[in-house]
This record gives C-alpha cells, structure tokens and sequence, in this order.
C-alpha cells in the first residue's frame, strides 16, 4: 500500500486492526451464553467486559505495532498488512502513547468490573494488561520466545470467557468488592466452553506466524512457527481445530447436553476451507485472506456454541 494516499484517520484505524476485534468478542459471545444457560445473564457486566478485552486487543495490537518496529522485525520484505510505525505513517512516539492510553482505558473499565467481581478479577485484569504489554515488549517478549500462541490460548481463550461469565455470575451470587471467589462463578462448564474459543483465538496466530515465518526468522523474531516449521505448525493448526470441534460432541456426550449444542459443528466445511490453504501455501497472497477467514471462524463458531449452550 502507498502510504503517500493513506489519510491520518485511516492510519489509526490500521493500528488498531479492526478485524482482529472477533477474537475479543468471541469470548463474550460464549461467556453470555454460558450466563443464560446458567440463569445469571447480566447485560452491563458482560458489556463492560467486552469493552475491556476490546482495548486489550487494540492496544495489544498498539503495542505489537510499536515494539515489532522498534526491534526490526517489521520490514518491507513481510506479507502482513501494513504496520504503521515501519512505514512512517505514525511516529513512533505517538504508537508509544496510543498503547499507554488505550491500556489505561482497559484498567479504568476494569474498576467496574472489579466492584462487580472482587480480588479475583483485579488480579485478573492487571495480568491481561501486563501479558498485553508484554507480548512484544519488556525484556523478554513473549512473542519473540515462542510463547505468544501460550498466551492467546489462555488470556484471550480460557481467562477471557470464564472471565466473563464470572463477572456476571458473580453479579449475582456474590456481594460487591468480594475478596473470595463465589460459588457458582467458576465451573468446569465454562472451562471446557472457553476452549473452542482459546483454540481457535490461537489458529489466527498460528496463520499469522506462518505467513511470516521467514521474515520473522531472519529478524530474530522465534514465534513458535519458527521455532516448528511449516510442517508441525500446520499440525498445530489441525490440532487446535480439532479441539474446537471435539468439545461440543463431549458437551453431548459425556455433559448431558441436547443435540442443539452440536451447533458449531456446521462450520466444519468453512474450517476445512482454510486448513486446505494452510497445508499448501506460505505466501501473503493466500494468507491473508486465510487470516480474515479464520478470524470469521472464530465468530461463526463462538456463536453457535453460545447458542448450542442455551439451547441445549
């Protein structure tokens, strides 16, 4: 892209990286369907929490933005859209502060969320934010060291959608400000429902780090496609949606659930799509488009297990 043509809202609007915002609410959608099939829906908490893990995604991306740029692992040669610090579009000084705002606007909606849900999600919240920062920044990024897909699984898999069905669980089971964790607000239910999201959340990164595998080895960037290959990479990708797609038919089986949570299974032929793509191509030209379409996946998926959840 020429970045002679690129206005300064669009520039901003790139940072960010809209289209990486399903992976926030993904684990809201199933938090909320975990909520009702439960009886404990709370509209203003799971609001709030989305709110929150939006910022944490925008200024994870912020801050990915700044710090891959800083440390030269952004250059011309890589397939990825454009980063606005490598390509002059944004000072980098401006990324720096955009990531430091938009963090502490995830704290400041934090403060609700904690009234609501006590300690526990204080402790939570301050974490995200932390591995947020983290990811690509500090003295020993995580997504330099092979463990940025680690912490996709959990943070913005398991802990984002039991997360959400806490807080409004504990709306309702628990008094504000509690120091404990209530009964009732953290189930093994919600665990096994926060995988499918965790799985494919971690699929995105697992295209992501494919397509730039070369580049991210030649900067010295080690993601864990660097550190596996192409070929175990691609076995990583299968794994993760085998994953997603095993825990509705566990959900059936072994949970006592009715066949409407086998919802997300209709969207296996969509997943095969891009797995075909994945086990062929390397380059941009087709990764790119694998990246949205995996991105679409995890919303499609996401809402058909919440309603698998409250139908079932």
């Amino acid at each position: 892209m020429s970045t002679a043509t690129v206005s300064r809202t669009k520039a901003w609007v790139m940072a960010a990286r809209p289209q990486t915002l399903p992976a926030a609410a993904a684990p809201v959608i199933v938090g909320i369907g975990l909520a009702v099939s439960a009886g404990v829906f709370a509209p203003l908490p799971a609001l709030m929490a989305f709110v929150g893990a939006a910022l944490i995604q925008v200024g994870t991306n912020f801050a990915n933005d700044y710090y891959d740029a800083k440390k030269g692992a952004d250059t011309d040669d890589r397939d990825g859209f454009t980063r606005v610090t490598q390509s002059g579009l944004i000072e980098p000084g401006q990324v720096k502060l955009a990531t430091i705002v938009t963090f502490g606007l995830a704290i400041l909606v934090g403060t609700y969320l904690v009234y609501v849900g006590g300690v526990p999600i204080l402790v939570i919240g301050l974490v995200s934010v932390f591995c947020g920062w983290a990811y690509t920044g500090g003295p020993y990024p995580l997504g330099y060291h092979g463990l940025g897909d680690l912490f996709v699984f959990v943070f913005f898999g398991v802990v984002a959608v039991m997360g959400t069905f806490y807080v409004q669980a504990a709306s309702v089971y628990a008094d504000p400000l509690t120091t404990s964790v209530p009964d009732g607000t953290v189930t093994m239910t919600a665990f096994v429902a926060s995988l499918p999201v965790a799985a494919v959340s971690t699929a995105i990164l697992v295209v992501n780090n494919v397509r730039d595998r070369e580049t991210d080895r030649e900067t010295g960037k080690h993601t864990l496609a660097v550190r596996l290959g192409y070929g175990w990479s691609r076995v990583e990708f299968v794994a993760l949606l085998v994953l997603a797609y095993a825990v509705p038919i566990w959900f059936w089986l072994g949970d006592g659930f009715g066949p409407a949570i086998l919802l997300p299974l209709l969207s296996i032929p969509y997943a095969a799509m891009i797995t075909q793509t994945m086990l062929n191509r390397t380059d941009g030209d087709a990764l790119n488009p694998a990246l949205e379409d995996t991105g679409k996946l995890l919303t499609i998926v996401s809402i058909l297990l919440a309603a698998g959840l409250i139908l079932g």
